[in-house]
């Protein structure tokens, strides 16, 4: 009980700390359209953001099981927790917050005449958002590990606070930098996690799979 408490509490800070990039991204480039514009970008960024999340959640649940990539997927995890730390030291959240705030408002951000496309920023931010969800979706498939309540209740709260709370959490972020930095220390134990066991599990370690040691069990209940 304790345990599946523990994930989903570690799932939520995943979400939230991991959102910030996002939000930046989609605030920035929604103000740098025209005021009418504006509204359709951030919609678009939310939605493809959300439809990138379920599509990878699919494919890495699926590479997760697959022998020696769950060590790669530990590596880049630990590229995740490396972004988010300088994220952290350079108050990623609380720009994002700005650029969200200006984008919302009619008067704030560039108020000219157009000159940029709806489409070059869509463009942008499609792109930002590969990476980005990749990111979110890596860490919640790591936490929930085969869990598929935990794996939907991480997507899904993800892509609810994406389309409906973005600005609130940037600026909960920006007030309290304890949160990110709790965040930071829960995706570093769950990289450790995935190390430990891309190299030590009998079934989906590396170790094991090229023969140099034999394999510990490391199973849920074990």
């Amino acid at each position: 009980m304790i345990e599946h408490v523990a994930d989903f509490g570690a799932i939520i800070l995943a979400d939230l700390v991991l959102s910030g990039d996002n939000a930046l991204i989609i605030g920035m480039a929604a103000a740098g359209l025209a005021p009418e514009l504006r509204a359709k970008a951030i919609m678009f960024g939310m939605v493809i953001a959300a439809l990138l999340r379920i599509v990878f959640a699919v494919v890495a649940t699926k590479l997760l099981a697959v022998p020696g990539l769950l060590f790669l997927g530990g590596l880049l995890l630990c590229w995740v927790c490396w972004r988010l730390f300088v994220e952290i030291r350079e108050h990623v959240d609380e720009r994002a917050e700005l650029a969200l705030e200006a984008a919302g408002d009619a008067e704030a951000g560039y108020t000219g005449p157009p000159r940029r496309t709806l489409g070059q920023a869509l463009w942008t931010i499609t792109i930002a958002d590969v990476s980005m969800s990749l990111d979110n979706v890596l860490a919640v498939a790591a936490i929930a590990d085969g869990d598929t309540t935990k794996l939907v209740f991480g997507l899904g709260l993800a892509i609810l606070l994406m389309a409906f709370a973005a600005t609130l959490i940037m600026k909960l972020l920006t007030k309290y930098p304890f949160i990110s930095w709790a965040g930071l220390i829960v995706l570093i134990y769950v990289a450790g996690h995935m190390l430990f066991r891309g190299i030590f599990d009998m079934e989906f370690g590396v170790g094991p799979m090229l023969g140099l040691i034999e394999g510990m069990d490391l199973s849920k209940g074990h």
